[in-house]
């Protein structure tokens, strides 16, 4: 299984910073939350072992946001670790139509709708703010029905 480091990383090699289309460290949070989510749902399976947690702008991998909080508010000039290579073809795939959609939405706009879906609202303000792979299960279908996925 491919880590969150390999899913950011490739992720970030998506952006284009030439035309000014990179990512924060807050987008960056985002799109992994969305790639896991529909991961379990259309691959059956996570794509990543780490947890994420219901944070105050959203979801977060903890791990990821160590690795990269020194970019702060920023775009992301570099992967820091990681490796593309570890995603499987399918797995990379699924993370191209995941960035495809989500990728257009500024790094707000992605806390805003993280804010309205139901991991991150039950799992927030609770002693273990995990957001789970069985809430993820439960809830991203819906966002397929309604064609957000």
């Amino acid at each position: 299984m491919a880590s969150v480091f390999d899913v950011a990383s490739y992720i970030l090699s998506k952006a284009d910073l030439d035309e000014g289309d990179g990512i924060t460290h807050l987008k960056l949070q985002k799109l992994v939350y969305y790639a896991q989510g529909f991961s379990v749902v259309l691959l059956g399976r996570p794509l990543f072992p780490e947890t994420i947690e219901a944070w105050t702008h959203g979801p977060v991998v903890p791990e990821l946001y160590n690795k990269y909080r020194h970019f702060g508010p920023n775009v992301i000039s570099k992967a820091q670790g990681g490796t593309p290579d570890n995603l499987t073809t399918e797995e990379k795939t699924l993370i191209d139509d995941v960035f495809s959609v989500y990728g257009e939405y500024s790094a707000s706009k992605l806390r805003n709708l993280t804010h309205n879906e139901t991991p991150w609202m039950e799992a927030e303000n609770k002693e273990d703010i995990t957001i789970s792979i069985d809430s993820l299960r439960s809830f991203f279908p819906s966002l397929l029905e309604n064609g957000n996925g």
